[in-house]
């Protein structure tokens, strides 16, 4: 034995202090395994077995229709579709509730969504013809800056007119005005009103909450001491008409438990032996999946959920497996690109404008021809009504529709007679939706006044969030035109080095740095972005395209302190703190979510594409755009869609063939087609992987749905 090494002697003498021995060196081979290191390795592989071994699981019988016993839910703002997944069509109620409250009821508070003129001035033809003989010029004659704005909308229209040949009715505002001034309505009899309202205009002793229509039936709210709420405000929870976070959610279970209750004739007891498919939107919260999925599990009890999200189960009900998915909804409009079954997470954006906008601008634009209903008011649900009833039965998108014709409408009131109004309009009727298109008339800031976050557990997130969860590629292509363009920026700046000691310049190249990170390999040098001053550049001798650069009008907002991860920059640059959203791209503290969602509906479906790949992705995407929601059954949608994402399209993207919009399958109602997608989730075979059990959400929380779901 070499000198000064001690002979090693196994301690016999039974006289050591421990018994613990020195473990002997890892063995290199198994320092990579994954054996045992994750949950799905035990957590799920014993549920599993814990299924096949137990007793009481009794096969479903053959006359059972495959998915009598899953339950597809889909909330939305003003409709809870809800039906079982062997159903044809799912069961549309109104998302609304009303509980007794103690006097005095609070009043509701309408926010007004779109501009209004000025306060003390008759409506007034501000837009005429000019006097050189042009019928399709327009010359604005008030300093109103709401004239200003219409404006806009009817240059769009009238250059889009000019292109399709058609003419233009000289003075017809004036002619529709004084044809509603004079307008007496006409009272039809009880007996000879087939579609009388039933209204509830006395006390009910017995009932401390009503849900869907018969909450709609109340004649006076708060005279009869009801609190009428709206629980789910476009994508999110309703947290502006809510004191408290918890009311929304109790709220939501008794809105759902009712239904069942009296719709399906399943009582709490009876949720164990059913399971749940939940549809969520596109751009989700995640505390707004977390409370759902605690109010169907824990709170109702269900056997087990799946959860979904709009545009993937969009392309499940219409059978296709790549489209670029347009929900427009009541409050919101989302837009997701889904290739091969997988929704790409960086092409997701949410616009903050929907079928009520339309509505209310609607409203709006008739008041300026003197409508002659006379004692409208928004607020009030009947009122509301007729404005959705004439919006669906007037407006289009169609230019060839334009014309100065006549139309009836009946207002039902309670405990006054039916009145049957008449009407007269010209170009309101297509104006209307085309806000969509020309979002200037919307007051985004407004909308989201009283709205609140949805407050975080006071504990660390169970999945570190990630930064797509806030913002996305498309929303920073949207917003590039708001940050500065950087002064000395190099050519490829994905490749040029970052002078660390000039920290402007850090900020300036690094908000660009991750933008061409992620940007397209083929469109991110060769193309400008697509922002709205680029598309209204490419397409100003386009129809319907000169005023596309009006709604985005830079405004500087702070964000709502939302933290978020910073993006993991290029290895140049050491990573950077948790920040939050509004600063993390260029520094200018600018809410990039919320500008975002300022955009027209074609500039952002084309960004929507455009973050989802190269070339060949947007034409792939162009290619296959699948419109749903309720604001798709407006007439000349598809045409109107078409003509603006080609104008855009075709000088920015090499080879690019004729963007077409795919119609949904043969009598299938475009509101219903998520639903629909959702019910084929339930019924597949494949989806027994997918399914999230109570046991499951306790231990492993958000953690069990990322295992589960392939959209986290």
């Amino acid at each position: 034995m070499p000198r000064g090494i001690p002979n090693a002697k196994k301690d016999d003498s039974g006289m050591r202090y421990t018994s613990m021995h020195v473990p002997l060196a890892p063995n290199p081979k198994h320092m990579g395994t994954s054996y045992l290191k994750s949950e799905t390795q035990t957590i799920w592989r014993n549920a599993a077995r814990k299924k096949e071994l137990a007793a009481e699981e009794i096969a479903p019988s053959p006359e059972q229709r495959r998915g009598s016993h899953v339950i597809v839910i889909h909330p939305g703002s003003r409709f809870l579709r809800i039906g079982r997944a062997s159903d044809v069509n799912p069961l549309s109620i109104p998302n609304v509730i009303a509980r007794r409250h103690k006097p005095p009821t609070p009043v509701p508070i309408y926010v007004e969504g779109i501009s209004r003129p000025k306060k003390g001035q008759s409506p007034q033809l501000s837009v005429s013809t000019s006097a050189n003989g042009d019928e399709y010029a327009v010359n604005i004659t008030s300093d109103d800056p709401f004239d200003a704005k219409i404006g806009s909308i009817i240059v769009s229209l009238r250059e889009r007119m000019r292109f399709y040949k058609l003419r233009v009715t000289p003075n017809a505002a004036s002619i529709a005005s004084t044809f509603n001034e004079q307008f007496k309505p006409e009272i039809i009899p009880e007996f000879n009103d087939p579609f009388l309202v039933d209204w509830i205009q006395d006390p009910l002793e017995d009932s401390e909450v009503l849900i869907g229509e018969r909450a709609l039936l109340l004649s006076d709210p708060q005279l009869l001491n009801y609190s009428v709420k709206w629980p789910i405000h476009g994508k999110n929870f309703n947290t502006r008409d809510y004191p408290s976070h918890q009311m929304i959610l109790d709220d939501i279970e008794t809105i759902i438990s009712t239904v069942l209750r009296e719709r399906f004739n399943l009582s709490r007891p009876d949720y164990k032996d059913y399971s749940v498919v939940l549809v969520i939107p596109d751009f989700y919260d995640r505390a707004y999946v977390r409370e759902f999925v605690n109010i169907l599990l824990v709170s109702l009890g269900f056997k087990q959920i799946c959860v979904q999200q709009e545009s993937l189960a969009a392309t499940y009900g219409a059978g296709i497996s790549s489209a670029c998915v347009v929900d427009i909804g009541a409050v919101n409009s989302s837009i997701a690109c889904v290739d091969e079954g997988l929704v790409i997470s960086e092409s997701r954006i949410t616009l903050n404008m929907g079928g009520d906008d339309i509505t209310e601008f609607l409203y709006v634009l008739l008041e300026r021809i003197s409508f002659p209903y006379r004692d409208i008011n928004l607020a009030r649900w009947y009122d509301w009504a007729v404005m959705e009833d004439l919006k669906a039965r007037l407006c289009t998108l169609a230019e060839g529709d334009v014309a100065l014709n006549l139309y009836d409408f009946v207002v039902r009131k309670p405990g006054k007679p039916t009145e049957k109004y008449g009407l007269r309009a010209y170009d309101e009727i297509i104006l209307a939706p085309m806000c969509i298109f020309e979002p200037r008339v919307i007051e985004f800031d407004r909308k989201r006044v009283g709205l609140r976050s949805i407050p975080h557990l006071d504990v660390t997130e169970e999945i570190i969030e990630h930064p797509a969860d806030h913002v996305t590629q498309a929303m920073i292509i949207s917003t590039q035109h708001l940050l500065p363009p950087p002064s000395t920026a190099p050519t490829d700046v994905r490749h040029s080095p970052v002078p660390i000691s000039q920290p402007q310049d850090v900020i300036e190249n690094g908000g660009k740095q991750e933008q061409q990170e992620v940007s397209l390999p083929s469109t991110a040098h060769a193309t400008p972005p697509p922002t709205v001053e680029s598309s209204a550049q490419s397409t100003a001798g386009a129809p319907g395209e000169v005023s596309t650069d009006a709604p985005m009008e830079v405004v500087d907002v702070e964000g709502d302190g939302k933290p978020s991860p910073m993006p993991v920059p290029p290895q140049s640059q050491p990573p950077q703190p948790s920040v939050p959203v509004a600063s993390n791209y260029g520094g200018l503290g600018i809410d990039v979510c919320f500008e975002a969602s300022k955009l027209p509906l074609d500039v952002a479906i084309f960004n929507s594409a455009r973050a989802s790949g190269g070339d060949d992705k947007i034409r792939k995407h162009l290619q296959a755009v699948l419109v749903i929601g309720g604001s798709a059954l407006i007439p000349g949608m598809a045409h109107a869609l078409e003509s603006r994402l080609q104008a855009i399209a075709t000088p920015l993207v090499p080879s690019m063939d004729k963007v077409q919009i795919i119609p949904p399958p043969k009598e299938v109602d475009p509101r219903v087609l998520a639903w629909k997608g959702a019910a084929v989730l339930g019924k597949m075979d494949s989806a027994a992987d997918l399914w999230l059990t109570p046991a499951d959400w306790d231990v492993l929380g958000m953690r069990g749905l990322r295992e589960r779901c392939f959209y986290l």
